[in-house]
C-alpha cells in the first residue's frame, strides 16, 4: 500500500487535532509534521517531502494563500478554513478541496477521495509524458455562487461597464470580475483577446472579417490595438 505524507498547518491547535483525528481513518496517509504558522511550514517543506498539505488560510505572518504562492512546486492542498470569501482564489490555485470549519468526517472523507483521484490523474500524466492542463476549469463568482466552468463550453466573453458576461453554449454568467483577470485564467492556445472588451474562443470562431469575428449570429468587433495579434493568429492557422 502506498503511504502518502501530509503536513497540517493551522494556527489553532484544536483545528490541527481535528484533522489529525480524522486522518486516523485513513491508514495510508501519515502526518509528517504539524505547524502553527506558514514560516515553519516553509522550513519543514525544504527538508521533508510532502504529498498533501491541510492548510488554514487566515494565519499570522503569512496567509495560506501566500504560502502556496511562495512555493515553486507546491504539493497538493486541501484548505481548512472558517472563511468562505477565499474560495475563488483557492480554486484558481488548483487546490484539491476547500473545507469550511467545522467539517464532518463525511465531508473530510470526500476531500480525501478527491486527493486520491488527483494523485491517480497525476500519475497517469507522468507515465504518459504529457503535461497537465493547468486551466482545466475556471471559477467565476456570480449570484452569490461560485460557478465551475469548463473553458471548452465558453464561446466568448464580453465586458460591459463594471460587469463581465461569460457566454457559454447553454447560457451566460454575469460577474463583477475584470475581463483581464479572466483572460489570465484561460489557456492561451484556445482563446484570443480581440478587443479590450472581448475574448473569443478559437474553437467557436466561424469566420474572421476585416473588422469583426463571427461566432454564430454574433458579430464581435476587432479592436484597433488587437488587429496585429489577430493577424498573427490567422497566419499561424494558415501554416
Amino acid at each position: 500500500m502506498t503511504k502518502y505524507r501530509c503536513l497540517i498547518v493551522d494556527d489553532e491547535p484544536i483545528a490541527i487535532r481535528v484533522v489529525r483525528n480524522h486522518l486516523q481513518n485513513f491508514s495510508n496517509i501519515g502526518v509528517v509534521g504539524e505547524c502553527t504558522n506558514a514560516i515553519d511550514a516553509i522550513r519543514l517543506l525544504t527538508d521533508q517531502p510532502v504529498d498533501l498539505i491541510f492548510l488554514d488560510i487566515q494565519m499570522p505572518q503569512l496567509t495560506g494563500l501566500e504560502l502556496i504562492r511562495s512555493l515553486q512546486h507546491p504539493p497538493l492542498i486541501i484548505f481548512t478554513t472558517a472563511f468562505r470569501d477565499f474560495a475563488v482564489d483557492a480554486f484558481e490555485l488548483g487546490v484539491v478541496d476547500y473545507l469550511l470549519k467545522p467539517f464532518s468526517l463525511a465531508r473530510f472523507a470526500k476531500a480525501i477521495s478527491k486527493f486520491y483521484q488527483q494523485i491517480s490523474e497525476n500519475n497517469t500524466v507522468s507515465s504518459s509524458g504529457e503535461l497537465p492542463d493547468l486551466h482545466e476549469y475556471i471559477f467565476l463568482k456570480a449570484d452569490k455562487k461560485i460557478y465551475k466552468i469548463d473553458p471548452a463550453d465558453l464561446t466568448y466573453i464580453e465586458s460591459l461597464g463594471d460587469y463581465v458576461i461569460a457566454h457559454t453554449r447553454t447560457g451566460k454568467i454575469t460577474t463583477k470580475e475584470r475581463i483581464s483577470s479572466i483572460y489570465e485564467k484561460l489557456p492561451r492556445n484556445k482563446f484570443l483577446r480581440i478587443h479590450r472588451s472581448y475574448i473569443v474562443s478559437i474553437r467557436y470562431i466561424d469566420a474572421v472579417l476585416s473588422g469583426c469575428v463571427e461566432i454564430g449570429a454574433q458579430k464581435i468587433p476587432i479592436g484597433r490595438n488587437y488587429k496585429d495579434q489577430v493577424e498573427v493568429f490567422l497566419a499561424q492557422q494558415s501554416k
